[in-house]
């Protein structure tokens, strides 16, 4: 059963210059991602692009927006072969669990040169 759809695009240009600046990356991501953003080099502002639309996209399809939340509040890592995946704290764990015992956070990222774009489906 579907629990939520969200999704979200992110212009690339309003991150080009957000990678140099002091404190942002810190205030949204934590520091695993931050190394794979500025690991990317020419593309690190369509990489934050993604990574920060999966965000926005996910507390939509929770169905919550912010309210509650931070941006902070889940971790999106690439496992072993590369697939972004969505990683709750546990006080969004303790919000799924109320909508289902049993639920699966679908993550997809894309993106080129003008916008990323991220849809996350929740299932239960």
């Amino acid at each position: 059963m579907i629990l939520g759809i969200g999704v979200d695009i992110a212009k690339v240009s309003r991150f080009k210059n957000l990678t140099d600046r002091d404190g942002f990356l810190g205030r949204f991501f934590n520091s695993d991602e931050i190394d794979l953003i500025l690991s990317k080099g020419a593309t690190a502002a369509q990489t934050l692009a993604g990574r920060f639309a999966a965000r926005e996209a996910f507390f939509k399809a929770l169905g919550t927006g912010f309210n509650g939340f931070s941006l902070k509040d889940i971790d999106i890592i690439n496992n072993s072969d590369g697939k972004p995946i969505i990683i709750p704290s546990d006080i969004v764990k303790k919000r799924l669990n109320s909508m289902g015992n049993s639920w699966r956070i679908h993550l997809s990222i894309s993106h080129e040169v003008e916008y990323a774009v991220a849809q996350v489906v929740l299932e239960a």
